[in-house]
């Protein structure tokens, strides 16, 4: 017997009049995943409020794929072949297919779809540190003491709420430390996959959402009515109202979920033909992509696609030609199907790394971190295509043309799902805070 199962008397007429025992019991919902503890701990001082008063723009979802470590642009979106050896790097380039426009040599798959993306090479920060560069990345905001942001996800879950009984933030595999929901309620945070699509199409599975061993859908639905008795015994306490409906309506997702086909189905791979998955090859970048493509075709709004390990501060000929090559592939197999779907109109598929790296190859044949000058990549959803927006400098130093920020970035992002970034979200102790701060949409970018 699965030793996570908690099991109890489940005669109909005992839902009634639980007792103090199956209160505890339910608590723990064994098989679901789901704990009422956790929730009350995470939402006790939240209220539960829907917030879905923005209008649509003409992008629907995002695939955001993170690139942690701090890539550099040098090696991949922008390359200096014109500048001395220890700037220029170990690679030469890779025209694409807009005139005048090359990429790092190990971009000959993304080169071809040059024509359905724009690339930013002018995005200047102010943060070298992984930790503060990545809360940046995910919120808009620089990182600060007093307060926690939430990230474009959970803004965006807060915005729009979830769609087709799926739930409108999703992580892949599961939320960075700064992809979390900050000073919103856990309502809004990511649903993370948990399993790794990048282990293989026969070997990832989906936290929560199968029934655990020995649980049929009988049982499935009496412990649904279980925790429903629990739930009105808390609600007549009157104590923890607002924590409880936030928590009813995770719940109700989660059961959703759980007991829909068409929620269990967008997280299948293994329904995708061969051919699809050879496209974007079977590795890590690749799958965790294929699985996010099937994601937003089913109505994910917000999906994030981590593949880190980009910190290359020694040998980074051998860590680039190791690690670049999926995600070159995975990257130009998802802009290409989601066009040929007809959905990367509606779809923006966002690629940024905390920070870029050093100008200059350090003695250890790597380059350190910098945050002066580095680029972002990005397609769909509305955006101008087969740009490139900005330039930084001959040794990439320093932008040298049309300068923009992160939040620039993002608040561009969110303008094209509908959403205006200096609207104010209430925040602990009813305190107005913009979506970001200061970021300026990028007009240019749009198409």
């Amino acid at each position: 017997m699965n030793k996570n199962i908690v099991t109890w008397n489940e005669d109909p007429a005992h839902f009634a009049k639980p007792g103090r025992r199956d209160f505890i019991r339910v608590g723990m919902l064994g098989g679901l995943g789901l704990t009422l503890g956790d929730f009350f701990r995470a939402q006790d001082a939240a209220a539960a409020q829907k917030h879905y008063d923005s209008v649509e723009g003409p992008a629907k979802s995002v695939i955001h794929v993170t690139l942690s470590g701090g890539m550099a642009a040098q090696e991949t979106w922008d390359p200096k072949p014109d500048s001395p050896l220890e700037y220029r790097g170990p690679f030469g380039i890779v025209d694409t297919n807009v005139p005048g426009v090359a990429l790092s040599e190990n971009m000959r798959h993304v080169a071809k779809v040059m024509d359905k993306m724009s690339i930013v090479r002018s995005v200047a920060g102010k943060e070298a540190d992984h930790g503060r560069a990545s809360y940046t990345m995910f919120t808009g905001y620089r990182r600060s003491p007093a307060i926690t942001h939430p990230s474009m996800g959970a803004v965006v879950a807060h915005e729009f709420g979830p769609r087709n009984n799926l739930p409108p933030y999703v992580a892949v595999p599961n939320a960075r430390e700064y992809g979390g929901t900050g000073y919103l309620s856990s309502q809004y945070g990511a649903f993370g996959v948990g399993g790794d699509p990048g282990r293989g199409v026969n070997n990832f599975s989906v936290r929560d959402l199968s029934l655990p061993d020995g649980i049929d859908e009988g049982r499935f639905d009496r412990r649904r009515s279980m925790r429903q008795a629990v739930e009105d015994h808390f609600k007549a306490m009157d104590t923890r109202a607002d924590a409880i409906a936030a928590m009813d309506e995770f719940y109700q997702r989660a059961y959703t979920m759980i007991a829909s086909p068409e929620a269990r189905e967008a997280f299948e791979l293994r329904q995708e033909k061969g051919a699809t998955i050879k496209r974007y090859g079977e590795t890590q970048p690749g799958l965790r992509m294929l699985l996010a493509r099937r994601l937003v075709e089913a109505g994910v709004r917000f999906v994030t696609v981590e593949y880190g390990g980009w910190d290359h501060h020694s040998r980074i000929a051998d860590a680039m030609n190791r690690q670049l090559p999926p995600l070159d592939q995975a990257l130009a197999a998802l802009i290409g199907d989601l066009d040929e779907r007809g959905l990367l109109d509606s779809t923006i598929v966002l690629v940024s790394s905390e920070f870029g790296r050093t100008p200059k190859i350090n003695a250890s044949a790597g380059r350190d971190h910098y945050a002066r000058v580095f680029s972002m990549a990005m397609a769909g959803g509305g955006l101008k295509r087969g740009y490139v927006h900005g330039a930084s400098d001959a040794t990439s130093t320093e932008p040298e043309d049309s300068p923009v920020t992160v939040p620039d970035v993002l608040t561009t992002v969110y303008k094209q799902m509908g959403i205006v970034a200096d609207k104010e979200l209430m925040a602990p102790g009813a305190r107005p805070i913009e979506i970001i701060d200061g970021g300026q949409v990028i007009p240019e970018l749009i198409g």
